[in-house]
């Protein structure tokens, strides 16, 4: 199932939305961990300059990507951290490198002590 994730400011989980089947564009659960495969990285420039006009977070940026598993915290993956910041980046970049990252093959997603964290483990040759 396709699907776009994206951290929940308020319950500090993820949220997933459905992109697709009956439930497209509804989120459909919210969990601490979760691994994509296939994944885009999203950011809404909109979204983006909204919240640098209005100092106020929105849902402007996620990862899209293949549902691959739900609730497997406590596994530690392995890969390139990816993080993303409004008032410093246009795209999701890796954290140590700063180099912008748009693709991935596998993608886990996961909160540990209420902080996402986001491991690329997998590029997609292009765009990565």
């Amino acid at each position: 199932m396709k699907v776009f994730v994206y951290f929940n400011l308020h319950k500090r989980l993820f949220s997933v939305k459905s992109l697709e089947g009956a439930n497209k564009g509804k989120v459909i659960g919210h969990s601490h961990s979760i691994v994509l495969g296939h994944t885009q990285f999203k950011v809404s420039e909109a979204g983006r300059q909204r919240v640098l006009r209005e100092r106020k977070k929105n849902v402007h940026a996620g990862v899209t990507g293949t549902l691959i598993d739900v609730g497997t915290i406590g596994k530690m993956f392995k890969g390139d951290v990816v993080t993303y910041n409004p008032y410093k980046y246009n795209t999701f970049v890796k954290k140590f490198t700063n180099n912008p990252v748009y693709r991935g093959k596998l993608t886990a997603l996961e909160v540990f002590d209420k902080v996402p964290r986001i491991v690329n483990m997998e590029y997609d040759d292009v765009d990565s």
